[in-house]
């Protein structure tokens, strides 16, 4: 046994006196099930898996994973594609069991543990009718969604998730349980609004909560392929000018029914009074010729899982995205091109329009810094097969080089995947990423926390 073994088993044996929950080891029971996280294509094995129940067992796991040597990863929802949240021979550090929401319901306001997924979330802030900008998908987790930024479907009306977010609880590198909020640590707060998990564990959220719903006007519009072009054109002139209570999402993707047929898609949330909501939406119900309109009255939660099966847990994933500089005509060409020899059925483009509350915030404001109205591309390649893994990572970087042209310098952290170019990190944060590295050599100077979009210290 080697000296760094032997510290290991040491200090294994004084933490499990204390340590409230499961410490997991390869080949004991669950560890291969608590390793695993959404995106089939990420298959590493922690030396370690500490369950963690409470701040207190946080603390302890991370101070065992330094005084130890071991690297830490830091598991929340475990939905991000780059599957940083596990790590090879290290310590994974899960906060999936720290599912705690408090609704106060009288400040419209909420806290949320780490583990906390947003299905749970508006499953708890609904009872009351109140909501914040959360995840288009519902089983992404709170924190990492909120720690990157968090685009989502009630950010025209009300920002991102970080312009709503009151107060962090976080661990850092030292052991140290500190509040981040404007007036108490504010420098880290900044930081912690889109610079992801550089700076600790994030134990805890504080958000601002709005009336919305339970019912609301969302849904979509499907067309058949050959329609695509028009529909995309539709779609940006039509965000051109747009109430801030609709959020828009356009996409090519596949028919759900399994058969692979390409088809054109808008996606629509409208968190205002129900009677403005409709007219909003009429025009879209009634552009072209569409194969399936599913758009008018549904509940709040349920425009969050409109996505969710074409994310199914266990598929392999493989993404590429980048702020769009222009979605001109050449660029609705190009993308309907290069869908048209996509080899999975179940991959789609998607695109995000940013408008309204999340961009009167200035860019130097929060950590993430792009306030533009305008549009964000994502590339998401989902396939089942292992065999198929390098004809869709393949297709995938061919069209994301051949859309290039039209993409802007900055890209969204939370869609950056593994094996991005030297660079892209800070094309993330653009000129806050100066301020980012000062704050990370101030809170993590070691760089423990190192298994995400790392930010180096300065």
């Amino acid at each position: 046994m080697d000296s760094n073994q032997s510290i290991l088993e040491s200090a294994l044996d004084e933490l499990n006196v204390a340590f409230l929950a499961k410490l997991l080891r390869p080949g004991e029971e669950s560890y291969d099930n608590v390793r695993q996280i959404h995106n089939g294509m990420i298959d590493k094995r922690p030396e370690l898996i500490a369950c963690c129940t409470g701040v207190s067992d946080v603390v302890d796991a991370i101070n065992l994973g330094v005084d130890s040597g071991l690297e830490i990863s830091v598991r929340g929802g475990g939905h991000n594609v780059a599957g940083r949240a596990v790590c090879d021979g290290g310590l994974m550090i899960d906060l999936s069991k720290m599912k705690g929401i408090y609704v106060d319901p009288q400040a419209r306001t909420v806290r949320a543990q780490a583990g906390v997924t947003w299905a749970e979330f508006n499953r708890e802030t609904q009872l009351h009718g109140l909501a914040t900008t959360g995840g288009a998908v519902s089983s992404t987790g709170v924190a990492g969604l909120t720690l990157g930024g968090g685009l989502g479907w009630l950010m025209g009306k009300y920002g991102l998730t970080i312009d709503n977010l009151k107060s962090v609880e976080i661990v850092t590198a030292a052991g140290e349980i500190l509040q981040a909020s404007e007036t108490e640590n504010s420098d880290l707060f900044w930081g912690l609004r889109g610079g992801g998990g550089n700076f600790g564990v994030a134990t805890s959220f504080e958000f601002n909560l709005y009336e919305v719903g339970p019912t609301i006007i969302g849904g979509l519009v499907v067309y058949p392929f050959d329609q695509a072009r028009e529909v995309l054109k539709f779609y940006r002139d039509f965000t051109a000018e747009m109430l801030e209570e609709l959020t828009l999402f356009a996409g090519l993707i596949h028919a759900p029914d399994g058969s692979g047929t390409p088809m054109a898609a808008i996606l629509a949330c409208h968190c205002g009074p129900q009677s403005e909501a409709e007219a909003a939406v009429e025009p879209i119900k009634t552009f072209g010729n569409p194969a399936m309109v599913e758009l008018g009255p549904m509940p709040y939660s349920m425009v969050n899982t409109m996505l969710d099966d074409g994310f199914p847990k266990g598929a392999l994933n493989y993404w590429k995205s980048s702020f769009l500089s222009t979605l001109s005509d050449d660029a609705i060409d190009t993308m309907i091109e290069q869908f048209s020899s996509c080899p999975s059925g179940m991959t789609g483009m998607v695109v995000e329009h940013i408008h309204g509350a999340a961009t009167i915030i200035k860019p130097e404001d929060t950590a993430f810094p792009h306030r533009e109205s305008g549009y964000n591309l994502l590339i998401a390649s989902v396939w089942l097969e292992a065999a198929e893994t390098d004809s869709n990572i393949a297709w995938t970087r061919e069209t994301y080089n051949i859309l290039e042209q039209f993409m802007a310098t900055g890209t969204y952290v939370n869609y950056l995947g593994d094996d991005e170019a030297a660079g892209r990190v800070k094309s993330a944060y653009g000129d806050n990423y100066e301020r980012l590295q000062k704050l990370k050599t101030r809170y993590d100077p070691e760089n423990v926390f190192h298994l995400n979009q790392n930010i180096v210290p300065d």
